[in-house]
């Protein structure tokens, strides 16, 4: 199931879920994702160490912590959407995560790792449901989801990171 089905499109996300190629099913989406991980330039990340773009902006190391810490909330919200349990779930605070992940003090590899094995999780959630569970929704604090929704959410979110790590993050390398 592609992300033409997602009803309704969540106000917020559909910023991570356009980032998603539209000929994409939702399990290769995830398959692909997974892949792209494995295609990050591990040097140029090491040689950038814990430098920043600009004054207050995430290392790399805490944006894939960030990716994955993201995604195991959203994957809960999936999970409780996809067995219908009716709860108003709430919202996170992503900083406060990040500020207390401890991501800067762990190896590069240890964080790909982590981020590939959550993927994976994900990927088996995924493949199992049927196509009512993907359409299932719930409700977080402002908005309704589904559990489609939330997979390519989750898709794109990292495509959104990886975009700005290549965008704003290496060209520091040749300054």
């Amino acid at each position: 199931m592609n992300k033409s089905a997602i009803n309704p499109m969540p106000a917020y996300f559909d910023r991570y879920i356009n980032q998603v190629p539209d000929d994409l099913d939702i399990v290769p989406a995830i398959q692909k994702s997974i892949l792209d991980v494995y295609q990050l330039d591990k040097d140029k990340i090491n040689a950038l160490g814990d430098r920043v773009y600009e004054p207050g902006k995430w290392t790399i190391k805490e944006i894939l912590l960030h990716i994955a810490d993201c995604e195991r909330v959203f994957l809960y919200r999936a999970l409780r959407f996809a067995r219908k349990d009716a709860t108003v779930l709430p919202g996170f605070d992503e900083n406060l995560f990040t500020e207390n992940s401890g991501a800067n003090d762990r190896s590069l590899e240890s964080l790909l790792e982590e981020l590939v094995a959550v993927r994976q999780g994900t990927l088996a959630f995924y493949k199992n449901l049927t196509d009512g569970q993907l359409l299932s929704t719930g409700h977080t604090f402002n908005t309704e989801l589904s559990v489609l929704s939330v997979g390519f959410t989750i898709v794109g979110h990292q495509i959104h990171h990886f975009r700005i790590i290549e965008e704003r993050y290496f060209p520091l390398l040749s300054a």
